[in-house]
């Protein structure tokens, strides 16, 4: 049930005319959403069997949230290219959505729920190439090295997403 405010005026109407057909799962949280259990979003990552990093970033996506298939590859190189992932763009692991956008290496999982709810004209997906330390499934200690996430353009170009400069901001 999806349930608009409009001003006091929408309240006294609702209170005029009685409460809500809401069942407890709807109940309306302050910030105008509905609470109870949210569908997940899924993502298809596609990794090597025996990278670690992979799996600290997919428990990231599933703390976060995400439902996460989990592929092993034995040629990811290949189905990156398939993706349209360019070689430098690239990173250890890929993951697809359901509706085909790539998200490439250590992306936070809000830049992907960001991107997933308000999706870019002519994009294919984000990308953090390599593997930045301290970026999502990279921690180490207290070492944290800047990154930016790019915006992967249909027409193969890129543009910063997001710059993370702090850990703090992946959360």
């Amino acid at each position: 049930m999806t349930i608009k405010l409009l001003g006091s005026g929408a309240l006294l109407i609702a209170l005029a005319f009685g409460p809500l057909a809401c069942s407890e799962s709807d109940s309306l949280t302050a910030s105008g959403s509905t609470s109870g259990t949210a569908s997940m979003l899924s993502l298809e990552v596609y990794r090597s069997p025996t990278c670690g990093c992979c799996n600290k970033w997919i428990n990231h996506l599933e703390d976060n949230s995400f439902e996460v298939a989990r592929h092993n590859q034995s040629n990811l190189s290949v189905f990156k290219a398939e993706q349209g992932i360019a070689s430098r763009y690239q990173s250890c692991h890929t993951a697809v959505s359901s509706d085909g956008y790539v998200f490439e290496g250590h992306i936070p999982a809000k830049l992907i729920q960001q991107f997933l709810r308000d999706k870019p004209a002519g994009s294919i997906g984000l990308a953090v190439p390599d593997m930045p330390a301290g970026s999502p499934g990279m921690e180490m200690g207290q070492r944290f090295d800047p990154y930016a996430v790019l915006l992967l353009k249909a027409n193969g170009s890129n543009e910063v997403y997001a710059q993370i400069t702090r850990p703090q901001e992946q959360h």
